[in-house]
C-alpha cells in the first residue's frame, strides 16, 4: 500500500510540474506549440478533420435504427460545496429516473469530485476523487478546476462506453437522452453568448492562422456537449493548457470573463479537428425559454423573479422566486412554493422536478 500511494504521489506532482511548465510557455508565446494528442496529429500544416461546417439541426438519417446503442457516460464535475452537492445529488435523481427509458443511450455515471478528498455522498453517487489545481493555480476562478479533473479521470478511471456527456450539477434531466452525436462529429448546446468571430485577435493567440478559419471554432462550452471518449482524451489536455494559457493573459481573461474555460474547450475542440453538431433542443434555460418541448435537459442558470400575476420580473426579487444561488451556502427546503398562474411550463416543471427530487432523496437536507 505504502508503494502505491508513493507511485500515486509521484504521478500527480509530476502531473502538476508538466501543467506548470506548459502555463510558463504559454503564458510566453503565442500557442504555436503542439499539444498533446498521439502521434502529434495536429501539427501546424495539419488539416481540420471535418470540412463541414456545424449544422443547427440533426442530420437527416438520425431517426435510422442502429443495431446497437452507442451507450454514452455522463460526467459532471465538481467540489464538496454544499450549492455543488445539492444539485449534483437531484441531477443524479434524474439521472436514475430516465437512464432505462425509451431510446435511452445513457450509460454509467460519475461525480468528478475535485476537491481531493471523500465526503459522505461517496456510496450514493458515483464518484471518482480528483485532485485540485496547486494553490493559487486557479486564480480565484475555480472552474479552471474542471479540464484539469477531466484530465485525471480519463487516465485514471475505467470508462466502459465510448462516448462522454459532460454534464453539470445544475442540469436536471427531463426525459432519456440517446446519443446524439454523429460520424465523428459531437453534439453541443450552441450559446449565444460564445462568439469566436468577435474575438478573433484575441482567439488567435491560442488558434493560429495556420490552423484555418475562426469559423472552425464552434459556439459552444464544454457542456452539454456528447463526444467520442477517444476524441475527448485528446481534447482534455489541450483545453486545460489553454484555460490556463488564457486566465494569464490579461487581454483574454478580461474579454471572456466567467466563461473562459468555455472557449478554451471550444478552441481545444477546434485545434483537434472535432467539429460539433449545434444541437438547440439539447437543452432549455429558464425563465427565456419558456416550453420543454423536444428539450433534454433542463439549466437552472439563471434566477426566475416573476410577480403573482405570473409576470416576469427579471433584474428584480420577484415576489415569487426560484434561483439556486439563494442556496450557495444552504440546502434549499423540500417543497419549495410552486410558481404562481401564468408562469411558463419551464419554470413550472423546474419547480416540480425539484421538489420530486427532494422529497424522494433520503437525509435531505443532511
Amino acid at each position: 500500500m505504502g508503494c502505491e500511494n508513493f507511485f500515486y504521489t509521484l504521478i500527480i506532482t509530476f502531473s502538476v510540474a508538466l501543467i506548470t511548465y506548459n502555463v510558463i510557455i504559454s503564458a510566453n508565446a503565442p500557442l504555436k506549440q503542439d499539444f498533446p494528442g498521439p502521434g502529434g496529429a495536429f501539427s501546424s500544416g495539419s488539416p481540420r478533420l471535418f470540412s463541414v461546417d456545424p449544422i443547427i439541426k440533426m442530420p437527416a438519417d438520425r431517426s435510422q435504427t442502429h443495431s446497437k446503442k452507442r451507450l454514452f457516460h455522463t460526467a459532471v464535475t465538481a467540489s464538496d460545496s454544499v450549492y455543488n452537492t445539492w444539485q449534483c445529488r437531484i441531477m443524479y435523481y434524474w439521472f436514475k429516473k430516465f437512464k432505462n427509458g425509451p431510446n435511452s443511450e445513457m450509460g454509467g455515471f460519475t461525480r468528478i469530485l475535485h476537491s481531493g478528498k471523500p465526503d459522505k455522498f461517496m456510496d450514493e453517487i458515483p464518484t471518482f476523487i480528483a485532485q485540485p489545481l496547486p494553490a493559487g493555480m486557479d486564480q480565484g476562478y475555480i472552474v479552471l478546476n474542471r479540464p484539469w479533473a477531466f484530465v485525471q479521470w480519463l487516465q485514471q478511471a475505467n470508462i466502459k462506453e465510448d462516448y462522454i456527456l459532460m454534464a453539470e450539477p445544475d442540469h436536471i434531466i427531463v426525459k432519456p437522452i440517446p446519443n446524439l452525436s454523429r460520424d465523428g462529429l459531437g453534439a453541443a448546446f450552441p450559446f449565444f453568448y460564445i462568439e469566436p468571430k468577435k474575438y478573433e485577435t484575441v482567439l488567435r493567440k491560442f488558434f493560429p492562422v495556420n490552423k484555418g478559419p475562426i469559423t472552425n471554432i464552434d459556439p459552444i462550452g464544454n457542456s452539454p456537449v456528447i463526444v467520442g471518449k477517444a476524441s475527448l482524451m485528446k481534447i482534455a489536455p489541450t483545453w486545460m493548457n489553454v484555460s490556463l494559457a488564457m486566465k494569464k493573459d490579461p487581454e483574454a481573461d478580461k474579454a471572456f470573463g466567467w466563461v473562459l474555460e468555455m472557449y478554451a474547450y471550444a478552441v481545444a475542440s477546434a485545434l483537434h479537428g472535432v467539429g460539433n453538431i449545434l444541437y438547440k433542443d439539447f437543452m432549455i434555460q429558464p425563465p427565456w425559454d419558456t416550453e420543454i418541448g423536444k428539450k433534454f435537459i433542463i439549466h437552472y442558470t439563471y434566477g426566475c423573479d416573476y410577480d403573482l400575476k405570473g409576470k416576469l420580473m427579471y433584474g428584480k426579487f420577484g415576489e415569487w422566486r426560484f434561483d439556486k444561488r439563494s442556496y450557495d451556502h444552504t440546502w434549499p427546503p423540500r417543497n419549495l412554493p410552486l410558481p404562481p398562474a401564468g408562469v411558463p411550463e419551464s419554470v413550472v416543471t423546474l419547480v416540480k422536478m425539484i421538489n420530486e427530487a427532494t422529497e424522494n432523496i433520503p437525509n435531505w437536507g443532511a
